[in-house]
């Protein structure tokens, strides 16, 4: 891997992570925030923004079932989420990773999320990462990578570490998006 600037953007799952031991060759900044919901990372943006990253992994929504927001509101405020950062930061590489299991009780409302983000990423030059199939046994995380059925082991770590380097030596082949090209004319040529 190159020396990029890499931000991660989300809630505790983020937050916990120790990027930057993971990522050595890069700058991984953390701008995890435990608690946060997509509301919450959509009112950040601006952090985002002034780190000025190559790439950016964001993985948010969890908190918001658990609060009983609806999947047409956690998908909407992610996609708003992706709109303006596409916007602001035209030129960042972006990965877009699904919600991850949290209680079989909301398994059926996440899976549609995921189904939503995984078509919406594409719209936006973004790819999406799918770490449900490595993490979850069934409806929830597997018991080996959480200790409160929430929250990531570091063996739930590992997993979704493995599934993220090749996501983002796919996401780094893909050549960076540019600024407009405007053109300056010379009014006496017209």
């Amino acid at each position: 891997m190159t020396d990029e600037r890499l931000l991660f953007v989300g809630a505790s799952l983020v937050e916990q992570g120790d990027w930057a031991a993971w990522f050595p060759d890069d700058e991984a900044i953390n701008l995890g925030v435990s608690g946060e919901t997509t509301a919450d990372v959509l009112a950040r943006l601006d952090d985002v923004v002034a780190a000025e990253p190559d790439s950016i992994v964001l993985q948010i929504g969890g908190n918001d079932f658990a609060r009983r927001r609806s999947v047409e509101q956690v998908v909407r405020t992610i996609e708003n989420i992706m709109v303006d950062l596409r916007r602001r930061l035209p030129g960042v590489r972006l990965l877009l990773v699904s919600i991850t299991p949290r209680g079989a009780e909301f398994a059926e409302r996440i899976r549609d999320a995921n189904r939503h983000l995984r078509q919406f990423a594409a719209t936006v030059r973004a790819q999406y990462l799918d770490v449900w199939p490595a993490l979850a046994d069934g409806d929830v995380l597997r018991d080996d990578f959480t200790t409160d059925g929430v929250h990531l082991t570091e063996a739930g770590y590992q997993a979704w570490v493995d599934e993220l380097r090749p996501a983002l030596e796919r996401l780094r082949e893909e050549p960076p998006m540019s600024r407009p090209i405007s053109i300056i004319r010379d009014a006496g040529a017209l």
